[in-house]
């Protein structure tokens, strides 16, 4: 095993622990492009379920076995089932159900990341799941081939590596005024105002949420929303339960606001998410 690979080995003898995660951080030649790299195994039979927040990820997941079951802002259905596939980002919760029988790699990409190594626009893949023919043609069912070969997950992690690897030494570059105002609202904390970033550019608006919605799905409100979102849910995590310090902390209006957003990015308010968490 790599010493850059974290391992997670649950006990299958406890149905509460059903799975192996193994995770590795890229390579720094990926840095800014791949966040991790991470090897799921399900070692116990039965029905999971999990849900996942708002975030600014964007998942590559390559299936060996089972197909999960995926449903955006709702309980997955009977027709909602996916293997492998890409997602794009969603101003919401996703919830995920899986049987006992998934094994996959799952490549996380950074928004900026993912528009190089798709090399099609992101608002292609925003609020959906795209199969992995679709997203990376006949390079992705290759892919998906040598994966399932692989012997190990280290050996796995070197052939997703090389593989993002690959394509980003043939992407184009992106744009250096989206670059600049993706990472300006990340360092603000959503807090930057929209008018400010356009007219330091020196593009309207509208001009900005549409090169936006090319190069990572969704526009800089948006974007500024899930950012604002995630700090107030890593602030709840210390456990802090003064909501309405944490809602001025993050720039909402108030702690009638924060609530809202909790409810639309995650599903839940504020003090049921933390306690689950």
């Amino acid at each position: 095993m790599s010493d850059e690979t974290e391992r997670h080995r649950q006990d299958n003898r406890s149905p509460a622990l059903h799975f192996e995660m193994v995770r590795r951080k890229p390579a720094a030649a990926l840095a800014g492009v791949v966040t991790d790299i991470c090897g799921y195994r399900e070692i116990w039979p039965g029905h999971f379920r999990i849900v996942e927040y708002a975030s600014l990820t964007v998942p590559l997941v390559i299936s060996f076995a089972d197909a999960f079951a995926i449903g955006l802002g709702r309980a997955p259905g009977d027709n909602d089932r996916y293997a492998s596939f890409a997602a794009g980002l969603y101003a919401g919760p996703v919830m995920i159900e899986s049987f006992g029988g998934c094994c996959c790699v799952q490549v996380n990409l950074t928004p900026l990341g993912a528009r190089r190594f798709f090399g099609l626009p992101m608002s292609e893949l925003r609020d959906r799941m795209v199969g992995l023919d679709d997203a990376l043609g006949f390079e992705g069912v290759a892919l998906r081939e040598r994966l399932g070969d692989a012997r190990d997950w280290d050996s796995r992690f070197d052939i997703a590596e090389g593989f993002v690897a690959g394509r980003l030494a043939e992407a184009n570059g992106l744009s250096p005024e989206i670059a600049w105002a993706y990472r300006t609202v990340i360092a603000s904390g959503g807090r930057t105002r929209i008018s400010a970033l356009a007219g330091e550019i020196g593009w309207s608006r509208k001009h900005l949420a549409q090169r936006f919605s090319d190069a990572i799905g969704i526009g800089p409100k948006t974007l500024s929303r899930i950012v604002r979102f995630n700090r107030a849910l890593s602030l709840s995590k210390r456990q802090d339960d003064n909501w309405a310090g944490i809602a001025a902390d993050c720039g909402y209006a108030d702690q009638a606001h924060l609530v809202r957003e909790f409810r639309q990015l995650a599903g839940e308010t504020p003090t049921a998410l933390a306690a689950l968490m």
